[in-house]
């Protein structure tokens, strides 16, 4: 069963973070292989529930971009470098491909060599050694007789065709000679008797006994094919092993966890057929054609607390969405066939998981309950947002006894959790909790923070200012907001870029707008922020 990843927004927070981990439990009761991630580093808020409740932190998603890991690539295309030439040109015409990589013996990539560089070897190559093993010349031969006395061969070879006397004569042999010959009694007695390194008898002539003890005696390894002289002639150099092929001592490799796109990008430059695939240790995993990389299988993902591609994971478009758990406004995201998408009017996304539990008869775990909770919690700011439900209170009751926790103190104990911006430079505060938002591709982004003290973001109002306007400028944002909320008075104060000014006034119903200014009862960005907001950039 593929594995199916399942994440919340950029920028995560406790609703989404707790919504994932929860959600995921619950499909594996259900018999799925999922795993939760996290798109960037969880917030302290989410890091005291996570320590509370005694929850592992989910995986670092980067992305999910197709890779050639997901593409249906050749996997275990590849010849160890000692194979002879002859099986090495016999595989890849099985195969129907035009280059094949080399291995070791524990399978690293060693080189790369195409039916070219074969090719070109053999015509051009005028070497007469043989250096490859007994096995090598025996299935090269198609030999049906031999006498093996020697594992490797290593040797000259050469082809009989003088007269007895004219060769014993003019031609010298010893231990390194390498002997091609027929029916020919005198000669093979000679080369017996000179301890040669190897007879390679023609179309199958057998040898007398007194031959075969002599052979024996002297240790001549000997090889019987059918083939004739000419042949036997043309093809024994294919049995040297196939590293010893001249060839292109570069190749363009490619990691498993490469993107799809950067190979495409690549090998439209190089124009090449086949490309090593090779791992971060060195093995070599097969070759990617490029005629194969119309077949790859898309990342499954499950959506949980968003539905904007802008909050989602980068490559989204690339990966198969299965499904959406959320309880914001239908944002852009399509998908090519139907799915499951639930999405209610809700204050937390946990409230909405719950529901997914009870319909499924699975019983929640406590420290699962904990999390669902905080999720709610921080999303209802304890219930006093004006996006809770009724829904939202009930889920809430149920899950704190589960959990084992006073709902009114844990969640002051959770809030509070998170307020602190100690240690954190200016952009990160900002980034701590942002969205980001397209309406008639006039694009807005909003922060949001908790705090008890307004005090500690005040001091610092200037900076806050610059870095709003470096991030509108940069990301082309007509309006780049930080809302500040007090948890204690249910109460916002704003700061923004410098050209929102006038949106903001009109957004907000505010005839003097300034820096920092409350703006009372407003918490949730969700529906009393951005909708405002979204109602005047619309118009233009």
């Amino acid at each position: 069963m593929d594995k199916i990843l399942i994440f919340g927004h950029k920028n995560p927070d406790t609703d989404s973070v707790c919504g994932t981990i929860s959600l995921a439990y619950l499909k594996k009761q259900m018999g799925f292989n999922v795993e939760p991630r996290i798109l960037s580093e969880i917030n302290a808020e989410t890091a005291f529930v996570l320590n509370k409740f005694k929850v592992a932190v989910p995986k670092y998603l980067n992305d999910v971009k197709l890779q050639l890991k997901d593409v249906k690539y050749k996997k275990s295309f590849y010849i160890d470098e000692n194979t002879s030439i002859f099986a090495s040109y016999n595989y890849l015409t099985e195969k129907a491909i035009t280059g094949i990589p080399l291995v070791d013996d524990k399978k690293h990539f060693v080189g790369y060599v195409s039916l070219k560089e074969i090719a070109s070897d053999l015509v051009m190559n005028d070497s007469n050694v043989l250096d490859t093993s007994f096995d090598a010349i025996k299935e090269t031969l198609n030999a049906s007789k031999v006498y093996k006395f020697n594992e490797h061969i290593n040797g000259n070879v050469m082809a009989v065709t003088l007269p007895y006397r004219l060769f014993m004569d003019t031609v010298p042999v010893d231990e390194n000679s390498i002997l091609i010959v027929g029916n020919r009694e005198h000669i093979i007695n000679y080369a017996i008797k000179k301890k040669v390194k190897m007879l390679i008898i023609i179309t199958n002539h057998l040898l007398t006994k007194e031959q075969i003890a002599l052979a024996k005696k002297n240790k001549v390894n000997i090889i019987i094919t059918p083939y004739d002289t000419f042949k036997t002639s043309r093809i024994i150099l294919m049995a040297n092993p196939i590293k010893s092929i001249r060839r292109n001592t570069s190749a363009i490799c490619f990691n498993p966890s490469d993107y799809l796109s950067d190979f495409l990008d690549v090998s439209n430059k190089l124009k090449h057929t086949n490309y090593p695939i090779v791992n971060s240790k060195g093995v070599c995993e097969g070759i990617l054609r490029v005629i194969d990389t119309h077949e790859y299988t898309k990342k499954k993902v499950i959506l949980v607390d968003h539905n904007e591609q802008a909050q989602s994971v980068d490559g989204l478009d690339e990966a198969q969405i299965l499904e959406i758990v959320d309880h914001h406004n239908i944002g852009d995201i399509n998908t090519f066939t139907p799915i499951n998408f639930r999405n209610m009017a809700v204050g937390s996304v946990n409230t909405i998981i719950y529901n997914l539990y009870d319909e499924q008869g699975i019983k929640i775990p406590k420290e699962i309950a904990g999390l669902m909770l905080s999720g709610i919690i921080s999303d209802t700011l304890l219930l006093a947002s004006p996006t809770t439900t009724d829904l939202d209170r009930e889920v809430a009751k149920k899950l704190a006894k589960i959990a084992k926790v006073d709902l009114k103190k844990y969640g002051l104990e959770l809030l509070s959790s998170g307020v602190s911006i100690e240690g954190m430079s200016i952009t990160d505060v900002i980034y701590k909790d942002f969205k980001s938002y397209n309406i008639n591709e006039n694009k807005f982004a909003v922060g949001q923070v908790f705090t008890t003290d307004f005090k500690d973001y005040e001091k610092d109002l200037d900076k806050y200012i610059d870095e709003l306007n470096n991030i509108a400028k940069s990301n082309d944002y007509k309006i780049a907001a930080l809302f500040v909320t007090d948890i204690i008075n249910n109460n916002s104060y704003l700061i923004y870029n410098d050209k929102a000014k006038d949106y903001l006034t009109e957004s907000f119903n505010i005839v003097d707008i300034k820096e920092g200014i409350l703006i009372k009862g407003v918490i949730s960005r969700k529906k009393q922020i951005v909708p405002p907001i979204m109602s005047v950039l619309e118009k233009i």
